[in-house]
């Protein structure tokens, strides 16, 4: 295979001048000062040889390095996954009838576990033969022509294909067959789409500003450098095995906003705006995830990369992981735990030696987010920085939609709009670019109906991932029932601000409920008949922005017909919530 290597062009970059010496700052993403900090973990040299070594154009794991590696790894040694797209695999692979292909181990492990390389989710448990198909949407910036094409896809399969806006501002379409992998595959070639390299040991889905370049208050446009982050983690749409091979999932963003859209407290790798010595370039924060036996928050890694570097550090880092991160118990996989071993000065370290020139610089005190910064609402019709243009966002309930949805936004899109979509992490679609004059026919369109942009106040900050529906790790239904129960609520209490809930199926946590202000985490409980029925442990005190801290438990495993009045209760104490009855009274 030949030797890997992309050509990039170069983004375009903040104005210099926006960013003087004089320019008010504020302090986030640097190491915070203590008087006494503990020393660095010993390690020894041997622990930092790398564990993975190149053959055939693939990485794998060196065989010394195999004994105690979990499952997962085994599958990747008897078979490249990435063969299956850069090998061609799929062709022959789809030809196979499913039936045949559960007969042999090789090939259930292709169906099962080496397709996610392709972005494909065979859902054995609740749709046997057919996929999920996640995508990589950089910024969660989509063209109506991708939407157009995706609605396409998944309208052939009638009740079984639909698709769901990710937490991480994606698209996943349902319903998808094996035979018809090879020719979806061309055509989202076709659209400039990809799904390579979204699911498994790979990069996830680069998050971005969801109102960058039309955002007045915006401090960079964070598109060219998520774009230039997913050509590199995919090849350009061809592959790149450098980086196909980690010992789990890491997911990286770049914040271009003071609201904090992006998250960046719950990323493996987070760039942080910052200006050193007049150049713009950003801070480092590493090692923010969640898992079912651990969730903690990014760190600072003391280190500033050029706008220029943003690619080499991405690539330093994940090389670091890739070489020395644990393969063994795979909830001890994640990027944190080499990071706790080698202590942040040693896996700094171990970045820098990675670096183009092995320089690595320290993080500058001239942070440009600003911390005393209240975080804007984007549903609703707002002003873009292009005059006498707006953008429009549209709530899109626990982000499920059908094919003629996507049509309809679609349509949206070309007719008022630059034919453009940006899909955020709140599940939620917003359409950029539209003329003034254009706003109040828009307002009328029937679709807005459904995708409301002044939903009810509860339904605004309302998350839940995929479910028992299709997804077979999901303990509880979770996207129906959160719709249910909130408009339950709402009949019961009133509010006057927003309050985030989050729902997910299963301790894997995709719905992200520790940054929730209330987390739903699906179990099983019993009822008070003692009857095993679906339950919740609920988490309290999640919050985002400069001020993020992630929640707690805050009662574990209430049956899910007994969440409405607990809700109510939390809504009341904790969030200024009145009883309708009592403010019926007062009126």
């Amino acid at each position: 295979m030949a030797s890997f290597s992309i050509k990039f062009l170069a983004p375009s970059l903040p104005n210099p001048t926006r960013f003087s010496k004089s320019t008010t700052l504020k302090l986030n993403a640097t190491p915070p000062q203590t008087v006494a900090a503990a020393g660095p973990p010993e390690v020894a040299a041997e622990r930092l040889e790398p564990r993975v070594e190149e053959k055939d154009g693939y990485w794998i794991v060196k065989e010394q390095f195999r004994q105690g590696i979990n499952p997962q790894e085994k599958v990747k040694i008897e078979k490249e996954p990435m063969k299956l797209f850069m090998e061609n695999g799929i062709e022959e692979l789809a030809k196979i009838p499913i039936e045949e292909i559960d007969q042999s181990k090789l090939t259930k492990d292709d169906i099962d576990v080496r397709l996610k390389w392709l972005g494909l989710f065979h859902r054995r448990k609740n749709q046997y033969g057919r996929f999920m198909m996640r995508l990589k949407l950089p910024n969660g910036v989509t063209t109506s022509a991708q939407t157009r094409y995706l609605a396409s896809v998944i309208r052939k399969y009638g009740e079984e294909g639909c698709a769901d806006i990710t937490t991480r501002q994606n698209w996943q379409i349902r319903g998808v067959v094996l035979p018809d992998v090879p020719e979806i595959l061309k055509g989202l070639e076709e659209v400039g789409l990809t799904s390579l390299q979204s699911g498994m040991d790979n990069v996830r889905n680069p998050v971005g500003n969801p109102l960058a370049g039309i955002d007045p208050e915006e401090i960079v446009d964070t598109r060219p450098y998520t774009n230039l982050l997913s050509q590199f983690i995919t090849g350009n749409s061809r592959g790149n095995p450098t980086v196909s091979n980690l010992p789990r999932k890491w997911n990286p963003c770049v914040v271009g906003s003071h609201d904090l859209y992006e998250h960046p407290h719950i990323n493996d790798l987070a760039y942080m705006p910052a200006i050193k010595d007049g150049r713009f370039g950003f801070n480092l924060l590493v090692g923010g995830f969640f898992s079912a036996k651990r969730c903690d928050e990014a760190i600072p890694l003391d280190a500033w990369v050029p706008a220029d570097d943003v690619v080499p550090v991405c690539k330093a880092i994940l090389e670091a992981f890739r070489d020395l991160g644990f393969r063994g118990n795979r909830q001890k996989c994640r990027m944190m735990w080499l990071i706790d071993e080698l202590g942040v000065e040693g896996f700094r370290a171990e970045v820098e030696k990675r670096m183009p020139q092995q320089e690595l610089e320290r993080a500058s005190p001239e942070d440009l987010v600003q911390k005393q910064w209240e975080r804007r609402d984007y549903l609703g019709v707002h002003p873009q920085k292009q005059e006498g243009h707006s953008f429009i966002g549209l709530h899109i309930p626990v982000g499920r939609v059908q094919a003629d949805d996507m049509d309809d936004l679609a349509r949206l899109a070309d007719e008022y709009g630059s034919g453009e979509l940006r899909l955020t992490v709140e599940q939620n679609i917003i359409i950029p670019n539209i003329e003034n004059s254009k706003i109040e026919a828009l307002l009328k369109e029937p679709i807005l109906s459904k995708f409301s942009p002044d939903p009810p106040i509860l339904m605004k900050g309302l998350v839940a991932c995929t479910g028992n529906q299709f997804c077979g790790q999901a303990i509880i239904e979770t996207k129906a029932r959160s719709l249910k129960i909130t408009e339950e609520v709402q009949r019961q209490v009133s509010l006057t601000r927003p309050v985030r809930m989050h729902w997910t199926g299963c301790p894997n946590t995709c719905a992200q409920v520790q940054v929730a202000d209330i987390g739903f985490m699906g179990c099983l409980t019993r009822d008070k008949d003692k009857k095993t029925v679906e339950g919740a442990d609920v988490f309290l005190g999640g919050r985002i922005g400069s001020d993020s801290h992630l929640g707690e438990v805050y009662k574990k495993a209430v049956p899910c017909d007994e969440l409405v009045p607990l809700i109510v209760d939390l809504l009341v104490k904790n969030f200024g919530a009145v009883p309708r009855e009592r403010e019926e009274t007062e009126d």
